[in-house]
């Protein structure tokens, strides 16, 4: 999945870590976009044609679709074609800022998708690209504390990239302590107290490339099938599930502020949205992680945000 998996488990042993390592090993070797033996490859290469996958990527693809069901496209699974276009056609940490855009003919279209459970098959519509990134991350970080959890965990915090999910009881008992990072910033500017759900952030700062007169990210707006400009610099969310909160993330990140704050709502999650000049806009219930009612700010100091991605 091209990025750092970190894992604490209470109450386990060493079998516990290698039982994460090998799960992980095998969902980037079923859902990486750049090894061609994916599954995810072979559903790219027969659009049009139904392909038999395993259960994790056929729940991958179901997830995905009905995220971006709820979320009304914001999040689209389906923009592959224009991360190809943006210059995103091989892992990030091989990207600089020399790379230029790339070609593909891929358009989108999540809405034909289909997801046959029966047979194990998924089908794309011809002339559309599945891309994993907007929610494989978070929901490898569910899959994760599941199976860890089943095989006699007390507690795990799995964290994929940025998308950590919490269950069970932490290493100091209480709640988990996630740290908070502001998007312009290094160190940590606040704690968010979780007992049992996820954290997910989406911003343009972490993940970008190209000169600075074209400077592209991987959030692309599926309105425009450019990367989005909507006046923010991040958006963090707290839900039940990592694959919920990765997609909220990236759906708010890309409806820009006030409909941002709306789709938090709408979706029962928190979060805090920050925008270009590093100002805060909490959602309404985000006290409740934090053990206070912030304020939004329009200082670079912020009190409340979520972790790099």
């Amino acid at each position: 999945m091209g990025t750092d998996v970190h894992v604490v488990v209470v109450g386990g042993s060493l079998d516990h870590l290698d039982t994460a390592r090998e799960l992980v090993d095998d969902l980037e070797r079923r859902w990486s976009r750049f090894r061609s033996d994916s599954e995810i490859s072979r559903l790219n290469e027969a659009a049009g044609r139904p392909v038999r996958v395993s259960a994790e990527t056929l729940a991958l693809v179901r997830l995905a679709v009905e995220g971006a069901q709820i979320t009304d496209g914001r999040f689209d699974p389906t923009v592959l074609g224009a991360m190809l276009r943006a210059g995103y056609d091989r892992s990030f940490e091989l990207l600089t800022d020399a790379s230029p855009n790339g070609h593909s003919v891929l358009g989108s279209g999540f809405e034909g998708i289909v997801v046959d459970e029966e047979a194990s098959t998924v089908t794309l519509p011809e002339g559309v690209g599945f891309d994993p990134g907007g929610i494989g991350k978070g929901y490898a970080a569910d899959l994760l504390v599941r199976e860890l959890l089943s095989r006699g965990a007390a507690g795990v915090c799995a964290n994929v990239g940025g998308d950590l999910r919490v269950e069970g009881e932490a290493p100091e008992g209480g709640p988990w302590a996630v740290a908070v990072q502001h998007p312009f910033r290094s160190e940590p500017v606040g704690m968010i107290g979780l007992r049992s759900g996820a954290v997910a952030t989406s911003s343009r700062v972490r993940r970008a490339w190209g000169p600075k007169e074209d400077r592209r990210h991987h959030l692309i707006d599926p309105a425009t099938g450019l990367p989005a400009r909507t006046g923010l610099a991040a958006a963090t969310v707290i839900a039940a599930e990592g694959r919920q909160a990765e997609v909220v993330a990236k759906a708010a990140f890309v409806a820009g502020l006030s409909e941002g704050l709306f789709l938090l709502a709408s979706t029962g999650t928190d979060g805090v949205l920050v925008d270009d000049r590093g100002a805060l806009y909490p959602s309404f219930g985000l006290h409740r992680f934090t053990g206070s009612r912030p304020q939004a700010t329009t200082s670079s100091a912020l009190a409340t945000a979520g972790g790099p991605r």
